[in-house]
């Protein structure tokens, strides 16, 4: 590969997998408004919005080592371009929907058919010259930590002065410019055909199986995953405890919301130079330890600027994790089997998406919402600890990292 074409690759993913993000947040944060104003659900609201979320997800989960398969089998950017078309099609089909039953459908097909933004992780991580990973997969997740921050407000915008149903079609729009771009501008030429016959998922589970490295991976990113859902539907709810008004609630939450990914956005990167340098167990271990006493530490704080400044503090911690946990599996997968890899690390990451929310729910039922803090910064501090057990650490020593790195 050429020296620079990685660079170019990696500026046009990020701007497609930003531009995918963005049509997320745009979009789907209002969908139990479009549920309730556009397709007629008066009773049972938050139980539509719940399966209408977690339908997607366990879709996605399920599919995901197939997709994985096929892509190292045919190339990432076949399976990337074929995620965006049916994507872009999914948000034209909400935009035309007119009852909940069909809009299950079409989250049905957009979780058994999506996938671009693992795709695009996978490209980058198998395209990019072994010494620049870590730096890469820390630029390529600040895109979602952008588009998280202007999203809602895009999309609140939107929704506000056209439509909350116009917002799918805004959405539909950019993920097929995402399209387009990876189309004509992103170049995968370290890919070679393979002529075996595709593997079996079951297969794939096995060799997966075979690698305690990725494993533990796997693991990390289930537990991590699962963290951030348990809290992210009760910030809401735990900033009108602070005190917000209700007709400010939504503003005060986007902002501390916003204040996690502008954090993202300023240490992901340096997360995963830093990476190349000591080694990303190490980084990871500190993203870990950092989020968890984040978590613990809100327990103290009853005040918005407060909660929002130790939010804050949190993120640019805990954005040390994904591109740490994306090196590895980079890092430690043979480049066959990469894009497998990166399938099960999708299908890791949407069962936590799953699990989370139901999980916080129900503890925010049973207990007040600070100790929810306190028990998803133990949670954290716990994974943080089993890194450190020998029959759990990562197979391949910093040193070996850093001398395939050279």
């Amino acid at each position: 590969m050429g020296d620079n074409s990685w660079k170019r690759n990696l500026f046009v993913l990020w701007v497609g997998t930003f531009l995918v993000s963005m049509a997320y947040t745009v979009s789907i944060p209002f969908m139990s408004l479009f549920l309730q104003n556009d397709l007629g659900v008066q009773s049972h609201l938050e139980l539509w919005t719940g399966v209408v979320f977690a339908i997607t997800f366990l879709a996605a989960a399920l599919i995901a080592p197939f997709w994985g398969s096929m892509a190292d089998k045919y190339g990432r950017k076949p399976m990337m371009l074929r995620a965006a078309i049916c994507l872009s099609i999914a948000y034209f089909l909400y935009f035309i929907v007119q009852n909940p039953y069909e809009l299950i459908l079409v989250r049905i097909m957009e979780g058994l058919l999506a996938g671009y933004i693992p795709s695009a992780i996978a490209l980058v991580a198998t395209n990019t010259p072994e010494k620049h990973v870590g730096y890469a997969l820390g630029i390529i997740s600040t895109s979602s930590a952008a588009a998280s921050i202007l999203g809602p407000l895009l999309g609140g915008v939107v929704s506000h002065l056209i439509g909350t149903r116009e917002t799918f079609l805004l959405a539909g729009v950019m993920v097929l410019i995402a399209f387009v771009i990876a189309w004509v501008w992103v170049k995968e030429p370290s890919f070679v055909k393979s002529e075996a016959k595709r593997s079996a998922v079951l297969n794939d589970l096995k060799e997966a199986a075979a690698n305690r490295t990725l494993v533990s991976a796997l693991f990390i990113v289930f537990i991590t995953s699962t963290s951030i859902m348990i809290l992210e539907p009760l910030l809401t709810i735990y900033v009108l405890k602070l005190g917000s008004s209700q007709s400010s609630a939504s503003l005060h939450a986007g902002i501390i919301f916003s204040a996690v990914g502008v954090a993202t956005l300023i240490a992901a990167p340096r997360w995963g130079k830093i990476g190349i340098k000591v080694g990303y167990e190490k980084v990871l271990f500190i993203g870990l330890i950092g989020g968890g006493i984040g978590n613990l530490l809100q327990i103290l704080f009853h005040d918005l600027i407060g909660f929002g400044t130790l939010r804050f503090v949190y993120g640019l911690f805990f954005a040390a994790v994904f591109p740490a946990l994306n090196a590895f599996i980079a890092t430690h997968t043979e480049p066959g089997f990469r894009s497998r890899a990166f399938s099960l690390n999708q299908s890791a990451n949407q069962m936590g998406l799953l699990l989370g929310p139901l999980i916080g729910g129900f503890l925010a039922t049973q207990l007040s919402i600070p100790i929810v803090f306190v028990i998803n910064g133990c949670l954290l501090l716990l994974v943080a600890g089993l890194l450190k057990l020998p029959n759990f650490s990562f197979q391949r020593s910093t040193s070996a990292i850093k001398e395939m790195s050279k």
